[in-house]
């Protein structure tokens, strides 16, 4: 649960943002009543539709200004009524001392910023979305792989970890092994990242834990990374691999994560199989599925081209 203090501890420095007294500030920013759920996260001062956060610049100062007193305490007390999580002054605004009252009534903390409104909101609106994004932890190994975000999965001793040393060695890069988290950051992106304990580091069996900033370099890791696909490693029998060795569009089906569709590739695993030149395939197979090319059905056309060029016509003899 991330709390007022919390917000105001983390972006203090950079958004020079100060509380302007001592309570509400362990309140929680989502909120712990129904109501809460159907608030905007942000914005502008708004009493009809509130904010968790209300912002209160010089534009707001001016529609308050511009009320009656009758009609002033009453958007006050509508301001407090809604239970923001925080009520933020921008500009250097000096909060009227009716602000303070109704908010130590209400328990809602007050802060202040000397920043404008526009840039405070556009600031916060990026910093809240990570920090209360849903979040997922998945067991697998995180990968960056041409520019793509690779989660290798499968079960226990399957080899993935294996598979990320290999494909570090070719030059792509380790995001997190193990227990990587997903956040969804937007409606359809899932960012990937490692948890603090596990960063920089790769567990294979029969090597250990092995530091791969330390083996090879600072650009063979990355902090972050948009999910992409997702390649599930199988171990496989000759029926199985003969049944998939029937598909001529290969095991592609999809995987959801918080609500996310995510490809999902089925790579069997076998003696012999070079697997690391086979995901580096399968990234440049499915990039190319993104921008719109099918191997497959360009295959199917051109079979069917070339049935019907080698048919006799009608009439002929």
């Amino acid at each position: 649960m991330l709390s007022v203090r919390d917000l105001i501890d983390r972006l203090s420095r950079r958004l020079r943002l100060r509380p302007l007294g001592d309570w509400g500030l362990e309140a929680s920013l989502k909120g712990d009543f129904p109501e809460a759920s159907q608030q905007a996260l942000l914005g502008p001062l708004n009493c009809i539709h509130p904010n968790r956060i209300q912002i209160i610049g010089h534009s707001e100062l001016v529609y308050l200004a511009d009320l009656g007193d009758h009609a002033y305490r009453e958007t006050l007390d509508k301001l407090f009524e809604c239970r923001p999580a925080l009520v933020i002054f921008t500009d250097d605004i000096e909060a009227a001392p009716e602000f303070f009252d109704r908010a130590k009534e209400t328990g809602v903390a007050l802060a202040a910023t000397p920043l404008p409104e526009a840039e405070l909101i556009s600031n916060l609106q990026y910093h809240l979305t990570h920090a209360l994004a849903d979040r997922i932890t998945i067991h697998g190994v995180f990968v960056e792989i041409l520019g793509m975000g690779v989660l290798l999965t499968g079960d226990s001793a399957v080899g993935k970890s294996e598979l990320a040393l290999a494909l570090i060695s070719r030059g792509h890069r380790l995001v997190a092994d193990d227990a990587p988290q997903f956040a969804q950051i937007a409606p359809d992106i899932l960012q990937g990242i490692c948890p603090p304990l596990l960063r920089d580091f790769l567990e294979v069996r029969g090597l250990g834990i092995l530091n791969i900033r330390e083996m090879f370099g600072d650009s063979a890791v990355r902090r972050a990374k948009d999910l992409h696909l997702i390649v599930h490693l199988r171990r496989m029998g000759e029926t199985d691999l003969n049944q998939m060795d029937q598909r001529l569009d290969g095991s592609h089906s999809q995987r959801d994560i918080l609500g996310v569709e995510v490809p999902e590739l089925t790579l069997p695993v076998a003696a012999g199989r070079n697997l690391e030149v086979l995901v580096e395939a399968a990234v440049r197979h499915h990039s190319l599925r993104m921008r719109g090319y099918n191997a497959s059905q360009d295959f199917a056309e051109r079979q069917a081209h070339m049935i019907e060029a080698s048919t006799p016509a009608r009439g002929d003899a």
